[in-house]
């Protein structure tokens, strides 16, 4: 499909555009200690599926043809469970299933790629979704440590620096490009205040499904667990009170004269999330245009070097928006994940883009970073900010150097 090209074009509805009907999630809780600690990925991931499909009571199951799901830490890829939880959350046998793993942007890589599989004909209707426990899976094995002796021991800087832990990738691009510690710690403030208010305002609520799941408790590490059914319909990693003095008191987390802190950085997490794509003409022909909510219209991967991984955004939006020929005054929302305070800033500023347009509803240092799901959670955040007409930009970098942005419109 051509790309359209400046925003006129890219507002104009045409038979062939890739449609949403719904995007949701689930809350993202912290990893080890909030609401799904004790849940699986897969569990999650089931949960939102069944939930696309009540979002959608005219649209067959059966009419589905592919789901991707973004997963990273899972084990072998989360392809097997990630089938059985959709076959549990009943769609048919004949719906296919595949995961998708580059990285922090593996949710919106599975948007794309049933986005692009709608607009080559391969299928007309798919999901895009996204997974991860981070609790679960996080851990020693998300850095691989045996290697072949050459890739170990490689005179190309560039490889030996891909598995550089992503605390110091962020510390580079403070020091690189001059994001102080003060400026990282009050957009870290400003990301909980303004998560705090849209969650106390009740708008997460649209693009939320609420989740029952088991918790199991311990008063002591010998003692036996006791297990209850708690609802989780909330993000429980925004800190409420907090300002940009109490993240000053943080220690730096990754280097002893660093900048990056806990405090400043995002949050792991766990959570999942899903988009309902398909042909506007198969729309159309199933009567469901009346349900549509937006359109995606490209997407765009770039690379940058691996020690400073955080510049990916600032190399990924502009190839996404020369693919559209928008410019940066016709996107009215940018999603902009914030792995780390310093590398969300400096893209911010490299692109010249309005502060009060980024993460209007804050970001994953207030609402956390499930790898897998996160695309998918800022596409459904997105959709659920922008008013019709409107475009949005999806973007996040990606660890070993890369980074991905996503341009949508709301309907």
């Amino acid at each position: 499909m051509a790309a359209a090209r400046g925003l006129k074009n890219v507002l104009e509805k045409g038979p062939n555009d890739v449609v949403i009907l719904s995007s949701l999630r689930t809350p993202v809780t912290r990893s080890y200690k909030g609401g799904f600690k004790d849940a699986y990925d897969h569990q999650l991931l089931s949960h939102v599926l069944r939930a696309t499909l009540a979002a959608n009571p005219n649209l067959p199951p059966e009419k589905i043809e592919d789901v991707a799901v973004g997963v990273v830490l899972s084990e072998l890829g989360g392809s097997k469970a990630a089938r059985m939880a959709q076959l549990h959350a009943g769609f048919s046998e004949k719906t296919a299933l595949h995961t998708v793993n580059r990285a922090c942007s593996s949710g919106l890589a599975a948007v794309t790629s049933i986005a692009n599989m709608i607009s080559v004909g391969q299928i007309s209707i798919g999901i895009g979704a996204g997974m991860e426990s981070m609790t679960k899976n996080y851990g020693s094995k998300a850095i691989p440590t045996q290697l072949w002796d050459e890739l170990r021991n490689s005179p190309v800087q560039d490889a030996q620096d891909c598995i550089m832990p992503m605390g110091l990738t962020s510390e580079n691009v403070a020091k690189r490009y001059g994001v102080s510690r003060a400026d990282q710690d009050a957009f870290a403030a400003e990301s909980h205040q303004k998560a705090s208010k849209a969650q106390r305002a009740g708008l997460f609520d649209g693009e939320i499904v609420p989740v029952k799941v088991k918790q199991f408790t311990a008063e002591t590490p010998d003692a036996p667990a006791s297990e209850s059914e708690v609802l989780v319909d909330k993000d429980d990693g925004i800190r409420h009170e907090v300002n940009a003095e109490k993240m000053g008191k943080l220690k730096p987390a990754f280097s002893a004269d660093g900048f990056s802190t806990a405090g400043n950085s995002s949050q792991i997490s766990d959570g999942a999330a899903a988009t309902l794509l398909l042909r506007r003409s198969t729309a159309n022909e199933l009567g469901l245009t009346g349900s549509i909510i937006g359109k995606w219209v490209n997407t765009a991967t770039a690379g940058c070097k691996p020690d400073e991984m955080g510049v990916g955004p600032a190399v990924a939006i502009p190839k996404a928006l020369d693919l559209t020929g928008l410019k940066t005054e016709d996107v009215d929302i940018w999603e902009i994940n914030e792995a780390f305070a310093s590398q969300a800033l400096y893209c911010t500023r490299k692109l010249g883009l309005d502060i009060s347009k980024v993460n209007p509803r804050g970001g994953a240092i207030a609402l956390g970073h499930p790898l897998g799901m996160t695309g998918t959670r800022q596409l459904a955040t997105l959709m659920a900010q922008l008013q019709a007409g409107q475009v949005g930009v999806v973007s996040m970098c990606i660890g070993t150097g890369m980074g991905m942005a996503g341009v949508f419109v709301r309907e």
